[in-house]
């Protein structure tokens, strides 16, 4: 219990992926590019977060995203690590518990998906008894081995839903109920999201201003164009006569 203590659950930072990277290198099969790393971070920063230990290092992250392609919105587990030093305390727990949180919080998530081996046993019990998931299908040859996959969700909000082979409706999980620590880590993020959203709506109105501005430049500069060629055309003209 002293090492919980000591390491820390928060949102990752750029200077913190390449050792992200390394964990993931050390822990799973999956592995990605720094540019895919770089990709979430870009684009939805309100959702990774690492395990960070007391002397600075990272001992496990969790790397998610927001589906923009689906009708209903929600979040997907791109991929989850834990060092094996600093396994069995829960830190997996906690990761998740802190992206799904920013998912409701942030983006308004009706649920969150993700994949699993269906021969990862721990992983699979993590997901569906401690976290609530539900398995929704099974996706063949999902992994580059030829591996199948177990595709699993996990509704924050009661809702039923069919899964894709036709089978019968299910019931999925009510919300978890997030902790003190997690449901202000939810409101630090929503508030993080409103300056964010100001700063990039301020800067899109400065872009339009520059491109109005450029466009008045490029116009008047056209013209000069122009009346220098006339000019010049005339000029021509004069010496012939």
């Amino acid at each position: 219990r002293t090492a919980v203590r000591m390491v820390c659950i928060r949102r990752a930072e750029a200077n913190d992926l390449l050792q992200m990277q390394a964990c993931n290198l050390l822990c799973l099969p999956e592995n990605y590019q720094m540019k895919y790393y770089l990709y979430h971070l870009l684009s939805w920063p309100q959702l990774l977060h690492v395990a960070e230990d007391y002397d600075g290092k990272i001992v496990g992250y969790v790397l998610a995203k927001m589906d923009d392609e689906s009708l209903e919105c929600h979040g997907h587990i791109t991929s989850l690590a834990v060092a094996r030093t600093h396994r069995k305390l829960g830190l997996a727990t906690r990761l998740m518990q802190a992206t799904h949180g920013a998912m409701q919080t942030v983006f308004g998530a009706e649920f969150v998906s993700l994949h699993v081996r269906v021969t990862n046993l721990a992983a699979y019990h993590l997901y569906s008894v401690t976290l609530g998931y539900e398995t929704f299908d099974r996706d063949n040859k999902y992994y580059a081995n030829g591996e199948d996959a177990h595709e699993m969700r996990k509704y924050f909000k009661e809702k039923r839903v069919k899964g894709k082979g036709g089978d019968k409706d299910k019931l999925s999980a009510p919300l978890a109920n997030l902790s003190l620590e997690d449901k202000a880590a939810a409101e630090k993020l929503a508030a993080d999201k409103a300056v964010a959203d100001k700063i990039a709506a301020d800067r899109a109105a400065d872009n339009r201003a520059w491109m109005a501005e450029r466009a008045a430049t490029d116009k008047a500069k056209a013209a000069l164009q122009q009346q220098a060629a006339a000019t010049a055309i005339s000029s021509q003209t004069d010496v012939v006569d």
